[in-house]
């Protein structure tokens, strides 16, 4: 068993998730993997079956019966990971727009930088995002300007969704507490963490958009942004995001 989780949810990713996986346990650190499949029809999870002996123990699968959100998905995750003693916790895509080979550069910013949540960043470094419609890139990076305007997190990607917790913050944060399931549960988790004073650094990384599969983006998520980001900073005065004794 290492001490660091990748947690991966999917959704139709029979494309992606056996190269994926491989890629993630040839990297020089070891790292285990706990996939969340909600139900995909095509054939995702028995893919993951399949694999499982061949990664005996660091291979783990979780099936869910249908689309239950990305939040509910990465909280199950989170809960699962505690659970088993893992130190350093992962969020992290299955269509390769997040490059495995960072994850030992997010590890490496909690075990020795001095992070306690370390941010696979595009915009800390420029703009470094490949093949997404210039709309997209526009609406996501301003996006994150709102979200600093809103909240007064120093974060240049504030919506990133590749990320390195090391255990101590999601053993403090009240997951119950976590309002949103969609994409705005991304926003949500790095307020909630720097509401409790924790640490959070931006690792520059180089997005790229999928080639394979198709995109869970949909219309709804701009509209969900911009009001979910000021009821989560209304909610913050009257509520605290500590995890009770």
């Amino acid at each position: 068993m290492s001490d660091s989780l990748v947690i991966i949810p999917t959704y139709n990713e029979k494309e992606n998730i056996a190269k994926i996986l491989g890629a993630i346990y040839s990297l020089p650190v070891a790292f285990d993997v706990l996939v969340v499949d909600d139900g995909s029809p095509d054939g995702t999870g028995g893919i993951v079956k399949a694999l499982q002996d061949e990664h005996a123990g660091r291979l783990h699968l979780m099936e869910r019966p249908g689309k239950l959100g990305l939040g509910t998905a990465y909280i199950s995750g989170f809960q699962w990971a505690l659970s088993r003693g893992y130190d350093y916790i992962f969020e992290m895509d299955a269509d390769f727009s997040h490059n495995p080979s960072d994850l030992v550069s997010l590890r490496e910013a909690c075990v020795s930088g001095g992070a306690d949540l370390a941010i696979g960043s595009r915009y800390k470094s420029g703009v470094t995002v490949v093949n997404w419609p210039i709309g997209r890139l526009l609406m996501s990076y301003y996006a994150s300007a709102y979200v600093r305007l809103v909240t007064g997190m120093k974060v240049a990607d504030t919506t990133a969704g590749f990320k390195c917790y090391r255990r101590a913050v999601l053993e403090s944060i009240n997951l119950d507490a976590i309002r949103f399931k969609g994409y705005v549960f991304q926003i949500e988790m790095k307020f909630a963490a720097w509401r409790l004073g924790f640490v959070l650094k931006e690792v520059p990384i180089i997005f790229i958009d999928r080639k394979e599969g198709s995109s869970k983006m949909s219309g709804g998520i701009f509209s969900e942004a911009v009001w979910g980001v000021v009821a989560m900073k209304l909610k913050s005065y009257f509520h605290d995001y500590r995890k009770k004794a």
